[in-house]
């Protein structure tokens, strides 16, 4: 069983080394509810604008955010938006991993109901 050909094993790596900072799975869940700039999320978060920068440049360079700068008011503005692609390629890895599993753990079910 392998995984789905879309989903690519170097960017799920990425993806979970990004999500193993506690910091930028905070972020993630932030950015889930809505798009914010950086500014927001320091905030939300309490860490200081220049760490709140290095997780954002880890998350970006994972493709789990992108940053869309500017609006008709201030092109100045960055908002930073939650990527989809990545997370549904880790929730198909995990489907998969837990299918594995789920086929595994009945094999031996069986087996062992095969010695009684």
């Amino acid at each position: 069983m392998g995984l789905p050909a879309s989903v690519s094993l170097d960017r799920l790596d990425r993806t979970l080394a990004a999500l193993a900072d506690p910091n930028r799975r905070q972020v993630v869940d932030l950015l889930s509810r809505r798009p914010m700039r950086a500014g927001e999320l320091a905030q939300a978060t309490g860490l200081s604008p220049q760490a709140m920068s290095r997780h954002l440049r880890v998350l970006r360079s994972s493709e789990l955010i992108e940053e869309s700068r500017g609006d008709s008011v201030d092109a100045r503005v960055r908002l930073y938006v939650l990527r989809s692609t990545p997370m549904n390629e880790l929730k198909a890895w995990l489907e998969q991993t837990e299918a594995l599993w789920s086929e595994q753990l009945l094999s031996f079910k069986a087996h062992l109901e095969a010695q009684e």
